[in-house]
């Protein structure tokens, strides 16, 4: 059966590696991971920071052909060299089927891309929702690209899309998901949000400590922690600012 996904596995090669101890090879997931699966239509990342959900994402969209800042496969920029040798490490098996459209898309370093967009010229602009992404406030930039940008029948890789939108923005950004997921696109998504992360039937791997384990929605610490939250919120204030339980 010909596959119509662009990612199928991801596969790490530990062999001539030096030190194990030097990053990125001392993250825990490298360690204790030998392969992962992609979700033919969402995979989410989740977990602490340090657990190297960010560093495994900008390597999967270095080796998709991705600029590490971000972007489409067209940007070719380079504000920092800070991307990591992990990609070096790393192959992937992908389906025949290649997909038309592409973006890697990151909170950190989005102010870079929406500089290179207006460097490229007033004509991509018609692309991105018709105003420049830095005459905007930053949620409505990362919002107006990810309404405008995103075509279909594209491999859309995000890292922490959430930090620039409310929680009801993240709602709207799920109904969005789903709308490019039926114009057959495939979404690698490293996030803090419980919300994103409740799009159905996605692969959930939760980054810790120890490596990675595929979770259920409700079984991830992303879930339990906010819903603790909500369950006992006063009692958890006054723990946390006073020490009492």
């Amino acid at each position: 059966m010909i596959s119509k996904v662009e990612l199928i596995e991801l596969y790490f090669n530990k062999q001539n590696i030096e030190n194990f101890d030097s990053y990125p090879f001392n993250l825990p997931f490298f360690k204790t991971t030998d392969h992962l699966e992609f979700h033919q239509e969402v995979t989410f990342f989740v977990g602490e920071n340090g657990t190297g959900k960010s560093t495994l994402i900008e390597a999967i969209a270095v080796l998709s052909g991705f600029n590490p800042e971000g972007g489409s496969s067209n940007f070719n920029f380079n504000t920092r060299a800070s991307h990591s040798e992990l990609h070096h490490h790393m192959r992937t098996s992908r389906g025949v089927n290649k997909h038309t459209d592409g973006f890697f898309l990151r909170s950190e370093s989005f102010y870079n891309v929406a500089t290179e967009i207006e460097k490229i010229g007033d004509g991509i602009i018609d692309s991105y929702g018709g105003t420049s992404l830095h005459e905007q406030s930053h949620g409505e930039s990362f919002w107006a690209l990810f309404m405008n940008r995103f075509f279909g029948n594209g491999l859309y890789i995000l890292d922490e899309p959430e930090a620039a939108l409310s929680p009801t923005r993240q709602m709207a950004m799920l109904l969005r998901i789903d709308e490019l997921v039926k114009q057959n696109s495939q979404f690698v998504i490293a996030t803090h949000s419980p919300i994103l992360i409740a799009y159905p039937n996605a692969i959930i791997y939760e980054f810790s400590e120890e490596g990675i384990q595929i979770k259920k929605y409700h079984e991830t610490e992303l879930f339990n922690v906010y819903k603790d939250f909500f369950r006992n919120t006063d009692d958890l204030i006054e723990f946390l600012l006073n020490g009492k339980e």
